[in-house]
């Protein structure tokens, strides 16, 4: 007798409960799927993605605040999930999303139009195609935001005195509250700014999550030593070291791939 199939786990992200209840409806005629948790804005949906690491995100593209494509890049492309994104944008930006969406849903939609979407989603994960996904929405959010151009340095405000420190010096950046803690070697220095906000402005191809209080700078990294369960000890070349979590396993597995 073969085991039952595993059931899609999804998030809805809509800031107006009339569209997640337009998605949750139409999914409720599925029968292998489990809604994990239903998203009224942009914040709650970075939270809900890194926590419950969905297979599928229906993501409203238009929030008040940050909006969709906020969303996607504060997780980043890498680290995102499979996504059918839900929007009223008009058919010049829709030709990104054509080319590098699975899917996209333009409001209002049909139970035929949703059943398309979702199919090509359902095809494209149990295939397991997340590195074309992810390239994928990579290219969209090249796409459809301008070229950022990231943080060089960083202001530190210490004994009344004012100082600029260069991203590429940093080996680690450690949440603390409202504060993060930027690691150079033996020398640590306290900024008013979050990990969340401060990741957003930092060159993503360089600074990376380790742990949920803790991003590091690549060019930095010296050695990367194997322990236990997905944990990793990590050696910067200043000899420091600092232990990433196994929550972040496929992560650290990407970075040696690469």
């Amino acid at each position: 007798m073969s085991a039952p199939s595993k059931k899609l786990r999804i998030i809805i992200v809509d800031d107006e409960p009339i569209g997640r209840e337009g998605v949750r409806v139409q999914l409720s005629h599925q029968l292998d799927v489990e809604v994990a948790a239903e998203c009224a804005n942009g914040p709650q949906a970075v939270a809900a993605i890194e926590e419950l690491r969905p297979d599928l995100v229906f993501l409203d593209v238009q929030m008040p605040g940050m909006d969709g494509f906020d969303v996607l890049q504060t997780i980043g492309g890498n680290s995102m999930p499979a996504v059918v994104f839900v929007t009223a944008y008009d058919k010049y930006a829709l030709k990104a999303f054509e080319v590098n969406a699975i899917d996209y849903l333009l409001k209002p939609f049909d139970r035929e139009r949703f059943e398309r979407a979702f199919s090509r989603a359902r095809e494209r994960i149990q295939q397991a195609e997340t590195g074309a996904l992810r390239l994928r929405l990579n290219h969209l959010l090249a796409a459809i935001r301008p070229q950022q151009e990231y943080l060089e340095r960083l202001v530190v405000k210490s004994s009344g005195r004012i100082f600029f420190l260069e991203v590429s010096e940093v080996d680690w950046i450690e949440a603390a509250d409202n504060y993060v803690s930027l690691h150079l070697g033996k020398e640590s220095h306290l900024i008013r700014e979050t990990l969340k906000s401060l990741e957003t402005k930092l060159n993503p191809d360089r600074f990376v999550l380790v742990r949920n209080s803790a991003m590091i700078n690549l060019k930095r990294v010296k050695e990367l030593h194997p322990l236990f369960k997905g944990e990793y000890e990590i050696l910067f070349h200043s000899g420091q070291k600092l232990r990433s979590s196994r929550r972040y396993r496929k992560r650290i597995a990407e970075l040696l791939r690469h």
